[in-house]
This record gives structure tokens, C-alpha cells and sequence, in this order.
């Protein structure tokens, strides 16, 4: 089966011209159809996104009847954090602290998806949805939080495929080969044949650093990778957008 992945921190639905417009974000999501999609910076509950739930607007206004939010922080009125929108159940989730001490909390939705193969028999997918921090000290922490989680842990005893995905906000490649090189993913989101190389997404207007990443395992191969970049998505959000189509 094909699945398209999409990566995108949608900075609240606020683009660069300081609008809130979320039905920005639902014209990208819906122009590029891809199967799981993977939010970070989602609203729910803050004045300055109307109030809304987020997760809730961009999987009606896209078509996606499957979510999962994971909130990290708390603000006076309302929180926001990472949101994944699927096209089919998620039959688990679990939000993942990845707070470092009195730093901004940071988190990673955990989600397995029940894939629906047709006629075949029942595949699962499992996702890892985050956004790191600002501090080179701090992601590597982060990570390290991440591994000796149990459902990452748990992957040493399965083949199931998995992604992982988000912001990493790494401007440079210090997290790339501990998922490389020690963890046994693949990037998806590298330009082809450059080595931790990644495609630039912020910001979004002159794109300079390949924050946005997504990286795989498992029974999964590439097909295509790519970032949107195009008018809309230059100013709906301060990220561009990073997509991988991948065969199943």
C-alpha cells in the first residue's frame, strides 16, 4: 500500500503576515492528501487562535475523521502542543514528557495507527510526533527521554514500521545520526543522496535551517521526499511543510 506522510509546525495557524488564518493550513493539508499528518504548535483554547481546538478544526476543515492531541503547555487561558490527523483509527496514544527541568515543556505524541490494507490482512503503524527545544544540550536530553520510553523502547522486539517525526529545531546535524546511525532509522526528509543533508524549512519565507525532519524504520521504502514550497505555504506558517510517500 502507498502512505503519505506529512510533517508541519503550523505556528499556531498564525502565518508570517501575523494573521491567524486556519483555513490556510487546511488548504495546504487538504492540496497535499497524505495519509498521517504530523502538527506541532496546535492551539487549543487560546484567545489568540479564537478559542478554537485546532486539532479539531484542521481534521474536519482536511478530512481527516482520526485524531490525537498531546498538550505541553499550560498558558493562562487555553494550551497548545503536537496533534497527529490519520485517515484511519488510532488505537493507541500516550503524550510523552520531554520537559528538561524548568525549561519550556516539550513533548512527543505517541500514536499507533490501524492501517487499512484493503483486502489484506491489518497493518500498524507507529508514530512519534515532537517538538524538541531550543538548546543543543536540551534535544539531546530529549532524545535520550525518548529512547528509554516504552513504546520507543519496545521497538527493538518488532518489525512493525515507525516514524518519527516534528520539529527538531536542529539547525545543524547533531541529532540525525543518533537515529542513523545508532538508532537504525533512514531520513526521509534529506535531500536524495546528501548525507544529513536536510531540505531548509524555516523560515518559511527564505528558508535557511532544516528544522522539520522525518525519519523511519521497518518494512516502509521511500518513494519520494519533498518540501512544500510554494506560495501559500511561504506565508500560512513560519515552517514549511516536509512530505515522504512511502510504499507499504
Amino acid at each position: 500500500m502507498q502512505l503519505r506522510v506529512l510533517s508541519y509546525n503550523i505556528h499556531r495557524a498564525i502565518g508570517i503576515d501575523r494573521l491567524f488564518r486556519p483555513a490556510r493550513i487546511a488548504k495546504v493539508l487538504r492540496h497535499h492528501e497524505a495519509d498521517l499528518v504530523l502538527l506541532q504548535e496546535v492551539d487549543v483554547g487560546v484567545p489568540r487562535s479564537g478559542m478554537l481546538d485546532l486539532a479539531d478544526e484542521m481534521s474536519n476543515a482536511a478530512g481527516y475523521p482520526y485524531h490525537a492531541i498531546g498538550l505541553n503547555v499550560e498558558l493562562s487561558e487555553g494550551s497548545y502542543g503536537n496533534a497527529t490527523l490519520s485517515r484511519w483509527p488510532i488505537i493507541r496514544q500516550r503524550n510523552i514528557d520531554l520537559t528538561v527541568g524548568d525549561r519550556k515543556c516539550r513533548g512527543c505524541l505517541y500514536t499507533r495507527v490501524a492501517l487499512d490494507a484493503g483486502d489484506e490482512p491489518e497493518r500498524q503503524i507507529d508514530i512519534f510526533n515532537m517538538h524538541l527545544g531550543l538548546t543543543s544540550q536540551e534535544r539531546v536530553r530529549q532524545v535520550g527521554t525518548l529512547i528509554h520510553a516504552p513504546e520507543f523502547a519496545a521497538l527493538r522486539a518488532t518489525d512493525r514500521p515507525c516514524l518519527v517525526g516534528g520539529d527538531f529545531n536542529d539547525w545543524g546535524t547533531l541529532l540525525a545520526p543518533i537515529f542513523t546511525d545508532i538508532l537504525d532509522f533512514e531520513c526521509a526528509t534529506n535531500h536524495s543522496g546528501g548525507y544529513h543533508k536536510p531540505y531548509h524549512t524555516y523560515p518559511s519565507f527564505s528558508p535557511a535551517g532544516g528544522l522539520d525532519k522525518i525519519f523511519f524504520r521497518g518494512p516502509l521504502q521511500l518513494v519520494r521526499r519533498r518540501r512544500c514550497w510554494m506560495g501559500l505555504t511561504r506565508i500560512a506558517s513560519d515552517h514549511l511543510p516536509v512530505i515522504a510517500d512511502f510504499e507499504y
